[in-house]
C-alpha cells in the first residue's frame, strides 16, 4: 500500500510522461506551421488567417470531454494561435523592442542638429502658436538663451469646448519657420489622424499627447510618418501601458522620446501630480530617452525649478517648459506659463545639470 506521498511521486513522474509528449507533439506542430507559412509567401497569402483559426476550434471543442472547460481549451488554443503567427512571422519571442531586454544600449538619435538622449535638453516654447509675431518673439528669445527644440501646439486639445482650441494646420507652419529662422527643431502636437499629414510636413517631430497616448489607430498613422516622436504619458496610464505605446510607434520609428508630464491624483494644489519615480523605472526599463514637463505636471510656475531639478537628478533626458512672451495674456494656460525673465532663473536653477 502506497503512501499518499508515494502516489504523488508516480503522479508526478506520469505528469512528465506526458509533458515530453507534449513538448514532441507542440514541436511537430510548429514544424508544419513553418512549411504552411513558406507556402503562403510562395503564393502571396496572409499569414494571419482567422477563419483557419475558427475552423480548427469548431474542430476542437466538441472533443473536449474535460475535466478544462470548453472556455479553458479555447484559451489554450489562442495561445498556440499566436505563438504559431509569431513563429510564421519570425518573431521568436514577444519581447518588447523599446525594452532594454531587446536594446540594451541609450537610444540617441539626432533631429536637424540636436542631439536626443545624450546631453540634457530643454525644450520650450509657448502653450500655443497664436500668432506670427508671438512664436517669432518666443523663438528669437529662446534661441538666444540656447533652447534648441521649440514647442508650440497648433491644434489645443481643451476640457472645456469655449476654451481656445489653436489656430489650427497654420500654427505648424509659424511654428517650424520661426524655429527654423533661429536654428532650432520643433515639436507640436497631433490630433488625430487626419492631421498627422499637415504636421508632418511642417514640423521635426511629432508630439502625441496623454490624452492620445492610447489612440492606437492614430499612433499606427504616426508611425507611418516616420518621423521622430514625442509621446506623452496618460494621466492615468502606468508605465507598462506607456511602454507598449510606445511599441506601437517603434515599428515605424526609432526616433521616440516618452515624457512624463504628472499623473492625475487626489491632490489639488497642482495641476498633476509628477510621478518622479517614472524618470528611473523608465530609464530602467527602457532605452528610449525620457522627457519631463514640468508645467503640465505643475500648472503653476513657482515651483517649475525644483521639479526640473529632481526630474534630472533622477536622470531626465530633457525638460519641457511652456515660456510665453506674455503669460498673463497667453490665450491657453496663462496660469502655468511663465515669461522670458522668469526663463532666465528657471534656467539659472538647472544650470549645473546642463553642462
Amino acid at each position: 500500500m502506497k503512501t499518499p506521498s508515494e502516489e504523488i511521486d508516480v503522479l508526478r513522474k506520469q505528469i512528465d510522461e506526458v509533458n515530453a509528449q507534449l513538448l514532441r507533439l507542440l514541436s511537430q506542430r510548429a514544424e508544419l506551421v513553418l512549411r504552411v507559412a513558406e507556402l503562403k509567401r510562395q503564393t502571396g497569402l496572409p499569414m494571419y488567417d482567422p477563419v483557419r483559426e475558427a475552423e480548427e476550434l469548431a474542430e476542437v471543442l466538441p472533443r473536449n470531454s474535460g475535466p478544462f472547460s470548453d472556455a479553458t481549451i479555447k484559451h489554450l488554443f489562442n495561445e498556440f494561435f499566436r505563438a504559431s503567427l509569431d513563429l510564421q512571422r519570425g518573431v521568436r519571442d514577444r519581447t518588447l523592442r523599446v525594452t532594454r531586454a531587446f536594446h540594451e544600449t541609450d537610444t540617441v538619435f539626432t533631429v536637424g542638429e540636436v542631439t536626443i538622449g545624450a546631453k540634457p535638453l530643454v525644450i520650450a516654447g509657448p502653450c500655443a502658436v497664436e500668432s506670427a509675431e508671438q512664436i517669432e518673439e518666443a523663438a528669437a528669445q529662446l534661441a538666444r538663451r540656447g533652447v534648441r527644440i521649440l514647442r508650440g501646439g497648433a491644434h489645443k486639445p481643451r476640457t472645456s469646448p469655449y476654451s481656445f482650441q489653436g489656430i489650427g494646420d497654420a500654427g505648424y507652419r509659424l511654428l517650424a519657420e520661426a524655429a527654423h529662422r533661429h536654428g532650432m527643431i520643433c515639436v507640436s502636437e497631433v490630433l488625430d489622424e487626419a492631421g498627422v499629414a499637415a504636421a508632418a510636413e511642417c514640423v521635426d517631430m511629432l508630439q502625441v499627447g496623454a490624452r492620445n497616448m492610447a489612440n492606437f489607430r492614430l499612433l499606427e498613422v504616426v508611425r507611418e510618418a516616420h518621423k521622430p516622436v514625442l509621446l506623452k504619458r496618460g494621466p492615468a496610464a502606468t508605465y507598462e501601458e506607456l511602454l507598449l505605446a510606445a511599441e506601437y510607434l517603434i515599428i515605424g520609428t526609432e526616433q521616440i522620446m516618452v515624457c512624463e508630464r504628472g499623473i492625475r491624483t487626489f491632490e489639488n494644489w497642482t495641476r498633476n501630480t509628477l510621478d518622479i519615480s517614472a524618470v528611473p523605472l523608465l530609464r530602467a526599463m527602457s532605452h528610449l530617452p525620457v522627457a519631463v514637463d514640468v508645467s503640465h505636471a505643475a500648472g503653476r510656475p513657482d515651483i517649475l525649478a525644483p521639479l526640473a531639478r529632481a526630474a534630472l537628478a533622477a536622470g531626465a533626458n530633457a525638460i519641457m517648459i511652456e515660456v510665453h512672451p506674455t503669460p498673463a495674456l497667453a490665450l491657453s494656460d496663462p496660469e502655468q506659463q511663465i515669461d522670458f525673465a522668469q526663463f532666465d532663473k528657471f534656467l539659472s536653477a538647472i544650470a549645473e545639470f546642463l553642462t
